[in-house]
């Protein structure tokens, strides 16, 4: 792990978004300069998100009205990752969605049969669901275990969601822990980060090497998680939920290969001193 920049630019970036290139409807300092500068450099530029509450055109509108015009194709979060999952795996079986909109109409969308009915759930998906309720975890535990003909699969493993302000919000692994703990089963599938079927989504349409990629985020488990998985390099950037501490505290083999308080000082310094960039600059 090294706390000052790569010395070298990387064949492609992947990015988390919400507190890596952004945090709540603010762009984090740094962060436009640096995807300009990736762009004119000709250097591909992908986003991911555990988030499932938006889908990929959603996520595009918000970098827009950031200042980041950003085409849906460089976009991907598990929205996308769990519909594909089901289209390859299962893709006769009637799933309950417990979650939010996005992930629903993806679903449809891809002929993916639901229902709330606990007699025709073949598959439980637990995700970021703000409107979570009683009902719900009624109907995943009948269809789990007093049917015992459903299993739970997860959209992403984040236990909250950061706002602004050090605040945060509950967020899957809530869901998930409530599933388990009433009907005894364990989770078998996660369609997030670490996974890597985030890192297929997000590099399947380039011709790149991995182990020449750089995957930055905020979050060690998910983020810092699945560049280890995959054998790319990682940046943690200190503006979001991990911080230096809990990096440090890491066998060393799970530690990220860079930590950086801005996200544009992935730039090595050598180029932004090029570019004419300082720290004052956003």
């Amino acid at each position: 792990m090294i706390f000052t920049s790569p010395e070298t630019l990387y064949d492609a970036y992947v990015f988390d978004m919400d507190g890596t290139i952004y945090l709540g409807d603010h762009l984090l300092p740094g962060a436009k300069r640096l995807i300009e500068g990736l762009h004119s450099s000709g250097k591909p530029v992908r986003y991911l998100s555990n988030n499932p509450t938006k889908d990929p055109e959603q996520y595009a509108q918000k970098l827009d009205m950031l200042g980041l015009p950003t085409p849906i194709e460089e976009i991907a979060n598990t929205v996308v990752t769990t519909t594909r999952w089901l289209k390859k795996h299962h893709p006769d079986a009637t799933v309950f969605p417990i979650s939010e909109e996005p992930l629903k109409r993806a679903l449809a969308n891809a002929g993916i049969r639901m229902s709330e009915n606990p007699e025709e759930i073949d598959i439980v998906i637990a995700s970021y669901d703000r409107t979570f309720e009683y009902r719900k975890l009624q109907i995943a535990f009948d269809a789990i275990w007093f049917h015992k003909r459903a299993f739970l699969i997860t959209t992403n493993p984040d236990k909250f969601c950061p706002f602004p302000g050090g605040r945060g919000e509950p967020d899957a692994a809530g869901i998930v822990a409530a599933i388990e703990a009433t009907t005894g089963t364990k989770l078998q599938a996660n369609m997030g980060k670490p996974e890597g079927a985030m890192l297929e989504a997000a590099l399947g349409d380039l011709d790149v090497d991995p182990a020449n990629c750089m995957m930055v985020g905020d979050r060690l488990g998910t983020d810092i998680g699945m560049a280890i998985n995959t054998g790319m390099a990682s940046t943690l950037v200190l503006t979001g939920d991990s911080t230096l501490e809990e990096a440090q505290a890491l066998p060393e083999s799970q530690q990220p290969t860079f930590v950086l308080n801005r996200v544009d000082h992935l730039i090595p310094e050598s180029i932004r001193s090029d570019w004419g960039w300082s720290d004052s600059d956003s």
